[in-house]
């Protein structure tokens, strides 16, 4: 789809990969709304903030009502509580799957029709490459983004005959508020966010943005033993 002149709403748009997207959209000539629970926290200028928590129905509604011209939205908006999946809180756990797949379902089913009403357009998902592998460290977040990305395979195939792509975006760590405690390498969130608008552009339908995610999907065929080295 083109940007230039396209409406965009981007959840979890205060900060990180979100705030980057915001800003990215502007600088390519789309209208941008800018979701957050807390809308005094969007700094960008030039975007519309707008209250928007994913978790709860109404706010996704009045969002969908008051961004009646969208054409484009980006599921951003995600947590890690890194709550181990045999010992933590079952209610994190929950948190997590109410986030990322309740949440960004519940926003997919307000804006699809809006998107369908303007003549089509786009759903970028972001997802992570812990939708494809998991560690314990992240075992409810990836747990959590792997179902989002099976959500996301659904919804392609079904809102493909009323002119919406639906698109996933999976990367590693970036270099965000949410990663501060990794010590590994991390992408440059300003980066990412320009290849994830250029594959929106091009219509992609699966944007890889980083090289352990493209090694992750080489590994598929390879099953658990190329996924998992460590259990060999």
């Amino acid at each position: 789809m083109k940007i230039a002149g396209s409406t965009a709403l981007v959840t979890g748009a205060n900060r990180g990969l979100g705030r980057h997207l915001a800003a990215d959209l502007l600088a390519r000539g789309a209208t941008v709304y800018a979701g957050a629970r807390n809308p005094d926290s969007v700094d960008l200028p030039d975007v519309t903030p707008v209250r928007l928590d994913i978790t709860d129905p109404a706010s996704v509604a009045a969002a969908a009502e008051l961004a009646g011209g969208v054409n484009l939205l980006i599921n951003n908006a995600g947590i890690d509580t890194r709550t181990d999946l045999l010992d933590g809180d079952l209610d994190l756990v929950r948190l997590e799957l109410e986030t990322h797949y309740i949440g960004t379902l519940s926003t997919i089913r307000a804006f699809a029709p809006v998107i369908a009403g303007n003549g089509g357009g786009t759903i970028l998902n972001v997802l992570s490459v812990l939708s494809w592998v998991n560690f314990p460290l992240h075992g409810s977040y990836g747990a959590a983004k792997s179902a989002e990305w099976a959500m996301t395979n659904a919804l392609r195939l079904q809102l493909a005959e009323r002119n919406v792509r639906v698109a996933g975006l999976h990367v590693g760590y970036l270099d965000t508020d949410m990663a501060a405690t990794i010590t590994g390498p991390k992408s440059d969130p300003a980066s990412i966010a320009r290849l994830a608008v250029d594959g929106i552009e091009a219509d992609a339908y699966e944007i890889v943005a980083d090289d352990v995610s493209r090694r992750v999907q080489a590994g598929f065929p390879g099953g658990v033993a190329a996924l998992y080295p460590q259990l060999s």
